[in-house]
């Protein structure tokens, strides 16, 4: 197991390595510079900056300065946001995406799972139909379509919820809802069929011959083998989680880190475009690896390449 953790750590840092690398050149590869919207500047000033910010380098000696920094843990300084350093504007504005990617997953494992659970505990039924009706929306309308409904519905129509800005529990509501929404109804698909399958096992069916409850049935013994592909979609589901949050922080003028991301990329600011990516790309990769060592505790009966 030690080996198998440790191979997938370097396999992790090595994804990581790439991350850095693709970005770098993608983000040079973009037409004129972070000053290219300025009025006019004369050449000695784009000549100034271009020295100070080291963009008067070669492109493989500003590669090499840029891996080595990233490698402490320094992102460099804003070159559009002037005195701030790319670790400050992280600090400051991830805990407000960090605060609704939680609340999102929280609401897609809780709310799938239960889903699922009743689907499959009444297939075919009313319950069933109601619950999968409810998910064919979810995979099938974009996160920022499903925003935009709920805005006009119970922001401008009811008026019982808030449209814009983060300031209290009853802002987060949308949010929340909008980008757990597509997660939510794959987990409720995903437990649905595993659960369909699970139920006709043999244990499954030892297990209701010794007069157990179905209840106890259900979760002490189908509920553990079910919810393992839940447990492979975990990290996808974080990934999209924390992308999808970029646009509903923009519909929702909500101050996280995606709004700058966003901005950066517009405003050519390399050193915010590289410190987002690279900072965002290993959260997803680290729970990836997490989740790939939940598994293995998980699901005992799988082997390990070693």
């Amino acid at each position: 197991m030690l080996i198998y953790i440790a191979k997938r750590f370097l396999y992790s840092l090595l994804t990581i390595y790439i991350v850095i690398t693709i970005t770098f050149f993608l983000m040079h590869a973009i037409p004129g510079k972070f000053y290219a919207g300025e009025k006019a500047l004369p050449a000695s000033v784009m000549k100034s900056l271009d020295e100070k910010y080291g963009l008067d380098k070669p492109l493989m000696q500003q590669y090499f300065i840029n891996v080595s920094n990233i490698t402490k843990l320094d992102f460099g300084v804003s070159m559009y946001k002037r005195g701030r350093s790319v670790n400050d504007i992280i600090k400051q504005h991830f805990p407000v995406s960090a605060l609704i990617g939680s609340v999102s997953i929280i609401l897609a494992l809780t709310f799938g799972i239960l889903f699922g659970i009743i689907a499959a505990m009444y297939h075919n039924r009313w319950q069933d139909y109601l619950f999968m009706f409810i998910a064919t929306i979810g995979v099938t309308i974009p996160g920022f379509v499903m925003a935009s409904i709920a805005q006009y519905i119970f922001g401008v129509k009811l008026g019982i919820l808030p449209v814009m800005q983060l300031k209290s529990v009853a802002h987060m509501v949308m949010p929340c809802i909008t980008l757990s929404f597509f997660p939510l109804s794959f987990i409720t698909r995903l437990i649905r069929s595993s659960m369909l399958e699970v139920m006709e096992q043999d244990y499954v069916r030892t297990a209701r011959s010794k007069g157990l409850s179905e209840r106890l049935v259900v979760y002490k013994h189908a509920l553990k083998n079910a919810i393992l592909p839940v447990i492979t979609y975990l990290g996808p589901m974080i990934a999209f989680i924390l992308t999808g949050s970029f646009v509903i922080e923009k519909i929702f003028a909500i101050p996280g880190l995606g709004r700058f991301f966003i901005e950066s990329i517009g405003n050519r600011d390399y050193t915010v475009i590289m410190g987002t990516t690279v900072f965002l790309a290993s959260i997803v990769i680290v729970m990836n690896f997490i989740v790939d060592i939940l598994y293995l505790l998980v699901d005992p009966r799988i082997k390990l390449n070693k």
